[in-house]
């Protein structure tokens, strides 16, 4: 029986504690305090004694709903012979983890994992020499952000491992180190499991760490500022079962002794900097379940002795530039449920046949290579029943015929291909119930869309842009409740809108480029997710809609090229249009003042930014993954298409239209302008010298106007301005010589008689009389530009994924 003092500890703990069923994540979890009720308490559920002294030498209460602090006084720490001690899976919230522990001497397995410990690992930890096993692994918050609890001191993991001669198993997964892997770790001539993920690991990883003999897990993913490589002596982890460095900042070859781990069952290289061959002597890894060399620089033709894996669920080889044709020894790998080589440069024909004997096959991705896809076989029971299938780019000339016996396909990928005629009814059929993600654009497709599109009840993103559609839009697209991004860009759909019902969740829709007509439906206003709406290009007649203003989550409108007319008033109170970030209203009939109280109302162009802010934030729309916003509009004097957009700019746009007056002095209060074009109206009156405080604008054009008058000194304080044009106007005096002003082509002030100076041939009669004084703005560098990566016309990125079982998890990277 055990001790009655243990017994008291025991009984004590649990008192502290209280069973929450959220406090712990596994499925299979119970309360094990609730059998802590008997006398002996060497029967407890969790609790084991030794059978000659009674004492407690082993407590194992993970996932069992425990909720609650745990102190550096309690109870649990006067059961001082405890050799195990294992509370992973519960909710300790945010305790630290107590320096008490150190009296737990005798301790050979310490699992506090994934149980919302928070704070600095004390260096009592390192105190218990006799561990074998530390776990610590996975204390993050329980929301979406993962974000880690647990924090090494600087320099602390060598510390941390210093007495613990004798581990076998560390697991600090998730813990915030923030310095190198110790060499001094490779000594450890017992190791077997090494869990090192996502820990902000950097530095050269310790290449003696990869003889360790008994080594059998590596797990190094996610470390992006940890560099090394795969070195030939990788052989010798004889035992080696998994191994993980994704995600890392590893370069060089796969060499070719990796074949040799013939253990292996996990192999996950992907998101390096990997070059050369894939080794062939990876077909010799028969037990591999799971292989991803994707997203890396490796070349040449793809091994057909990987259809020796015969046991692989997963393969991932996409984003490379591998090269030759796609090996027909795929057609031996029965047990695949995923296999994407998207995005290569991979050739010649691709016989489909050869896929329908893989029946596991979930997911399929031939996109974005040289492939001309061919299906000649007839249709029978055996073609897989795919959930996942991307065929872009694939050179296809019809839809699949199989597609018609796809029962629960969920996303399905034609981007790209020369698909023509009308789209069959059966293709909104069979997967109605399960289709989420159906893409159709940059086909030669034509006619109307079937009506039996609106029997999918799953639809979340549907894209048919860059077709030859006509017709009207079914009136079912405002009504389908799941709907949140719709693109038919560059189509000839005409008549109406359709009217979008309460309760719908769409974020992004783009009729863009067709030839609808009439008002914009004030039923747009139930789209209270809307957050990208893009209309240009059509044939729309309507006054301004102010009442769009109500959408709070608004954040690009695109009114341009259509018949849109009459003068803007003052903003209603909630017409305000609270997240307005990006307004392109140019080449329309609009009148009257230029909107000056609307645009002092836009609250997100006046939030002021710092040039030190990373470009590359994108605007995002969730549905399961990301969708970036996309602008085309006249920008430093053409028109570009910008495929993704940095998170606090601010473009306004008006230019062509018919407005008047003067331009208002407050313009200067909208602080986050990047681009500011008031061309080709009727504008008159001088240029306010409140444009100066614009501090980050790139682009102004106030060109073919009537302004008069002398080009304020104040522009100057303009440092990051690419993009001038005055030109047309009635400006006068001399052109400030400035290294902002004086730099622009003459082209940029032409056809202003009264202008003179640098860079206009005619000179001025005192022009020093007009050079500001020296600024510190002017040393500011004016290379710098929130789209310092360029313009170009590309396809943007789509990411998505879904969870199918397994371990290994289920990942996808979409393109359109």
């Amino acid at each position: 029986m055990c001790l009655d003092h243990e017994r008291s500890s025991l009984l004590q703990f649990k008192e502290r504690f209280t069973i929450q069923r959220f406090a712990s994540l596994d499925g299979n979890a119970y309360p094990k305090l609730n059998s802590w009720t008997a006398k002996d308490c060497c029967f407890w559920d969790g609790v084991e004694c030794d059978e000659h002294t009674g004492h407690v030498i082993s407590l194992d209460l993970r996932s069992s709903f425990l909720y609650g602090s745990l102190d550096y006084n309690s109870s649990l720490f006067n059961l001082v012979h405890l050799q195990i001690l294992n509370l992973a899976d519960n909710h300790f919230n945010y305790s630290a983890i107590p320096t008490a522990i150190k009296q737990l001497s005798m301790l050979t397995l310490l699992n506090l994992a994934s149980s919302v410990f928070s704070g600095h690992i004390p260096s009592e930890v390192s105190e218990l020499s006799k561990l074998s096993t530390l776990d610590l692994s996975y204390n993050v918050h329980r929301d979406n952000s993962r974000e880690k609890l647990l924090k090494l001191e600087q320099g602390g993991f060598e510390s941390l491992i210093s007495n613990m001669t004798s581990l076998k198993m560390l697991h600090l997964s998730y813990v915030d180190i923030s310095s190198s892997v110790p060499d001094s770790l490779a000594n450890f001539s017992s190791l077997e499991s090494l869990l090192l993920e996502r820990c902000g690991l950097r530095g050269d990883f310790p290449i003696r760490i990869f003889q360790l003999p008994h080594l059998q897990h590596l797990i190094l993913g996610h470390n992006e500022q940890l560099t090394g490589n795969i070195p030939s002596s990788i052989e010798k982890l004889s035992s080696l079962n998994a191994l993980d460095v994704s995600a890392c900042n590893f370069s060089g070859m796969i060499p070719t002794s990796i074949g040799k781990l013939t253990q292996l069952t996990y192999l996950d290289f992907t998101e390096n900097y990997l070059v050369g061959k894939i080794p062939s002597s990876l077909g010799n890894l028969t037990q591999l379940t799971y292989l991803d060399l994707s997203e890396n620089n490796l070349v040449g033709k793809i091994p057909s002795s990987l259809g020796n894996l015969t046991q692989l669920i997963q393969l991932w080889l996409s984003n490379n530039r591998l090269s030759g044709p796609v090996p027909l020894s795929f057609s031996k790998l029965t047990s695949l449920l995923v296999l994407t080589l998207k995005n290569n440069n991979l050739t010649g024909t691709v016989n489909f046949d050869m896929f329908f004997g893989l029946k596991a096959l979930r997911e399929l991705d031939l996109s974005d290579n040289k492939l001309s896809v061919v299906i000649k076989h007839s249709i029978n029971d055996t073609v897989p029943q795919f959930r996942y299938l991307s065929l872009s780019n694939c050179n296809l000339r019809k839809f699949p015929d199989f597609l018609q016996y796809q029962e629960r396909i969920v996303f399905l990928d034609l981007v790209g291909n020369y698909i023509s005629g009308q789209i069959p009814e059966w293709l909104f059929d069979k997967s109605k119930e399960t289709l989420y993600l159906l893409h159709l654009s940059e086909n030669n497709l034509s006619g109307k869309i079937p009506h039996t599109i609106c029997n999918l009840s799953s639809i979340a993103d549907l894209r048919m842009s860059y077709n030859n559609l006509e017709g009207n839009l079914p009136q079912c697209f405002g009504n389908m409740k799941s709907l949140s991004v719709l693109t038919l860009k560059n189509n000839s759909f005409s008549g109406n809108l359709p009217i979008f019902s309460k309760g719908n969740k769409l974020k992004l829709i783009d009729f863009s480029e067709n030839q609808l007509q009439g008002k914009l439906p004030p039923s747009l206003t139930n789209c209270r997710d809307l957050g990208y709406l893009n209309l240009e290009y059509n044939q729309l007649n309507d006054v301004f809609p102010f009442w769009l203003g109500s959408l709070p989550e608004l954040e690009v409108l695109m009114l341009r090229s259509n018949r849109f007319h009459g003068v803007i008033g003052e903003p209603i109170p909630d017409y305000e249009f609270p997240k307005l970030s990006i307004i392109d209203m140019s080449f329309n009939n609009f009148s009257g003042k230029l909107p000056s109280k609307y645009i002092q109302s836009w609250k997100a162009m006046r939030n002021s930014i710092s040039r030190n802010l990373t470009y590359m934030k994108t605007k995002t729309i969730s549905v399961n993954g990301f969708v970036d916003f996309r602008v085309t509009t006249k920008i430093k004097g053409v028109n570009l298409f910008y495929e993704k957009i940095p998170d606090i700019i601010a473009i306004i746009n008006l230019s062509d239209n018919k407005f008047d007056g003067e331009i208002p002095e407050d313009i200067g209060d909208v602080e986050a302008l990047f681009a500011l074009d008031l061309a080709n109206n009727n504008l008159n009156g001088g240029i306010p010298a409140s444009l100066g405080n614009l501090r980050n604008l790139e682009s102004l054009d106030l060109s073919q106007n009537d302004l008069s008058g002398e080009i304020p000194l104040e522009l100057a304080k303009l440092t990051f301005l690419q993009y001038f044009n005055v030109s047309y106007n009635h400006l006068t005096g001399p052109i400030p010589q400035t290294n902002q002003l004086s730099r622009f082509e003459s082209s940029s002030y032409e056809n202003n008689l009264g202008l003179c100076g640098i860079p206009l041939p005619n000179k001025c009669g005192n022009s020093e009389a007009f050079e500001p004084p020296h600024s510190s703005f002017e040393e500011e560098s004016s290379s710098s530009s929130f789209f310092q990566f360029g313009w170009k016309v590309v396809v943007v990125g789509y990411g998505f994924g879904f969870a199918v079982g397994l371990f290994i998890g289920y990942r996808i990277v979409w393109l359109p």
